[in-house]
């Protein structure tokens, strides 16, 4: 049975433990003012809390399966807060330490989308906050010259200054987004887009438990304008679960993404590459349908995950500056789709774009306002896999009139002030979980951020 929708005037942090810790932490932050403002820290303290409210409005459908989603009016939330704590214990090195919580109803129990309409929701949210370690990492820099950049004061990152010429080494618990497909327009979804397929590559089935974060490491070279990553991280032990398996030389996510930096017209921009290779105990779609046939059965990935299987893919990142207030971004990325989604979302081939334009062009220098779209593809197996009746982790509406799903979002982000936000989203979804017999869904969301 599917989880009730939430009451939306029912803010978590009307939960006695959640705004207990956030009234702490808070307030610890500000009496102590760990903020520190030198040109360079030794320590840091930073803090965040993002409340999401969505609501979904009612559609038709000609038909409806177990992984369906919802055709009646829905409500959901998600809250985080998290804690960013950085030290130095000595020259190159950072060690840093992500205490989270967490809790939120997803909608439809989230099921049928590829593109999922909250990048904070996570699949072990419930309505009870938990607490956990989203990241404990350290990061190690060795310096080569090729004169200095400065570096602030953030979240998981002490101000100072860097060589432009410089290794790192990042080893840990921490998330690969982290490292991997940055970009300065649509990254995060705490103050960007909220749609899983405008965040990041939809394609992109990167090594993760079930709230987004693994463990491993990575090492990042910097040459001037040129920067190459490689990462080695945990896959989970089961598809989209939360438990890690540490084998990291028998199953494992690698990636390799290659930066260039450049400018035109004077106004920065950036082009990265980035290739992943999963290693792990998955299933394959057409073994899933042969076993179907045979059986006269509808097919089933979970029947037929018994042997080691790789999963690749393939994806481009640009951002470009067209002028100081506005950003443009575009995204795109295919993998092989042969085996199933392991970590991340159904998408086997995506596409996205979109642009943010700064506040400052109306004399509101603290509003953003960005639209994205992004189109998401299955491969011809998972298309036949879930043609015949089978189910994904996350779509299966028994059966198919395939077309590509759609998405658009758009939204406008109010600067209270520097250190709070108010986002009003909505986004359009054609198509939703493939299937042009259902949909198409729209849901408007509120968005309220916080960070010290």
């Amino acid at each position: 049975m599917r989880s009730r929708s939430p009451d939306p005037l029912r803010c978590p942090g009307t939960s006695a433990t959640s705004r207990c810790l956030v009234l702490l932490l808070a307030g610890f932050l500000s009496h102590a003012a760990f903020a520190q403002t030198e040109a360079s820290e030794d320590w840091n303290a930073k803090f965040q809390a993002t409340y999401v409210w969505q609501s979904k409005r009612p559609f038709s459908a000609a038909y409806s399966g177990e992984h369906s989603l919802l055709t009646s009016k829905e409500k959901s939330y998600s809250f985080t807060a998290t804690m960013a704590l950085g030290y130095r214990p000595w020259s190159g090195a950072e060690i840093y330490l992500n205490p989270e919580v967490a809790q939120g109803v997803p909608l439809s129990a989230l099921a049928g989308l590829g593109g999922f309409t909250n990048g904070e929701i996570a699949r072990s949210s419930g309505t009870r906050p938990k607490l956990y370690r989203a990241r404990l990492f350290l990061r190690k820099t060795w310096g080569f010259g090729g004169g200095e950049e400065a570096v602030e004061s953030d979240l998981n990152q002490l101000a100072g200054k860097v060589d432009k010429r410089r290794l790192t080494m990042t080893i840990g618990n921490l998330s690969v987004t982290d490292l991997f497909d940055g970009n300065a327009y649509s990254h995060d979804p705490r103050v960007e887009f909220l749609n899983w397929s405008i965040m990041t590559h939809g394609a992109y089935d990167f090594a993760a438990d079930a709230r987004g974060y693994s463990q491993g490491a990575a090492i990042e070279y910097f040459f001037d304008e040129w920067a190459l990553r490689f990462g080695r991280f945990a896959q989970p032990k089961e598809p989209n679960q939360q438990a890690l398996d540490l084998r990291l030389f028998k199953h494992f996510g690698d990636q390799v993404e290659i930066e260039h930096s450049h400018a035109i017209d004077g106004q920065p921009g950036k082009v990265r590459l980035l290739l992943f290779r999963n290693v792990a105990t998955m299933s394959r779609y057409q073994d899933a349908l042969n076993f179907a046939t045979q059986f006269n059965v509808n097919p089933d990935i979970n029947q037929v995950r018994f042997s080691e299987q790789v999963k690749r893919g393939i994806g481009i990142n640009i951002e470009q500056a067209v002028s100081p207030e506005v950003g443009l971004f575009v995204r795109a990325m295919r993998a092989d789709g042969k085996t199933e989604t392991y970590a991340f979302t159904e998408i086997d081939r995506s596409v996205s774009g979109g642009t943010l334009i700064k506040g400052t062009r109306w004399g509101r220098e603290l509003d953003t306002v960005g639209v994205a779209f992004s189109r998401n593809e299955l491969s011809s197996e998972h298309r036949q896999y879930v043609a015949a009746g089978g189910l994904g982790f996350f779509i299966g509406d028994g059966r198919i009139n395939y077309r590509a799903e759609s998405i658009v979002e758009g939204f406008y982000k109010f600067g209270i002030d520097r250190n709070f936000w108010i986002t009003f989203d909505g986004q359009f979804i054609r198509n939703p979980a493939y299937n042009a017999d259902r949909g198409p869904a729209k849901v408007g969301s509120i968005r309220m951020h916080a960070e010290f």
